[in-house]
């Protein structure tokens, strides 16, 4: 009997095929017109990045988008290169009716763990909007909001109010952590946003974790290295704030 030529299937991993997934996903206004038809007038989309990263703060986004103006190519932030979620970033910001960021930092993180620091950046991000939204579009979850709201499983990828939202989280959330990669250039923090890369586990097999590093993470906790040797911290962000004129804001209150 002859033996089969066949090369074996290659499971794929399930992030692989999340992303799969995601990119068979048409994001609409679907879910935004059922909210209109409802009576809701100012419909924000929420969304949070930065829940799996070993390193630095979760920043949430909303956005209420102009039915009267189509932003095009709103998509998942994931799905996106980096030079396209700039362009998007700024046609939201400049199109939009209301938007808002807003981070919750490492401590709290490891304080009140990364599901609840994700929803309490997205109720921060709501409550900054002005004018203020009449009705939420969210990512998976709800938030301890009085305002009517809606989560959606994949909201990131069929929402366009939520893609906005996704992107504009993502982009200030990279520059957040391009600017601690000055920092702690070791770690890689621009190639990887603090995800944990290859590159990211064996430099903090080798360091350790530094202060802003989430310890309540296995990752990060599990590694031998003490984080005494990162002293120098304190001086660091000394620096960081006369020269920016500020605390960077993933260690913002």
């Amino acid at each position: 009997m002859k033996a089969s030529l066949k090369s074996p299937t290659r499971s794929l991993s399930p992030s692989a095929a999340k992303l799969r997934l995601l990119k068979k996903l048409r994001c609409t206004l679907r879910y935004e017109k059922q909210a209109w038809e409802s009576g809701a007038r100012l419909i924000a989309g929420v969304d949070e990045v930065g829940r799996g990263s070993l390193f630095g703060c979760v920043v949430a986004g909303a956005v209420i988008l102009d039915p009267s103006y189509r932003i095009r190519g709103l998509r998942d932030s994931k799905l996106l290169l980096p030079d396209r979620r700039e362009v998007l970033a700024q046609r939201i910001r400049e199109h939009c009716i209301a938007w808002a960021v807003a981070a919750v930092d490492v401590a709290r993180i490891d304080q009140i763990n990364i599901y609840h620091a994700s929803r309490a950046a997205m109720r921060e991000a709501v409550m900054r909007l002005a004018p203020a939204a009449d009705h939420l579009l969210i990512d998976a979850v709800k938030i301890d909001c009085d305002l009517p709201q809606k989560p959606i499983i994949h909201g990131d990828a069929l929402s366009a109010s939520i893609a906005a939202a996704s992107i504009l989280a993502k982009v200030e959330r990279d520059r957040i952590m391009c600017e601690w990669d000055a920092v702690f250039p070791a770690y890689g923090l621009a190639s990887h946003k603090g995800y944990s890369t290859p590159k990211h586990l064996a430099a903090l097999r080798e360091l350790g974790p530094t202060p802003l590093h989430r310890q309540s993470f296995a990752p990060v906790w599990q590694n031998p290295v003490p984080q005494e040797a990162f002293a120098f911290m304190a001086d660091e962000i000394a620096e960081i704030a006369d020269a920016s004129g500020g605390v960077p804001e993933d260690l913002a209150g």
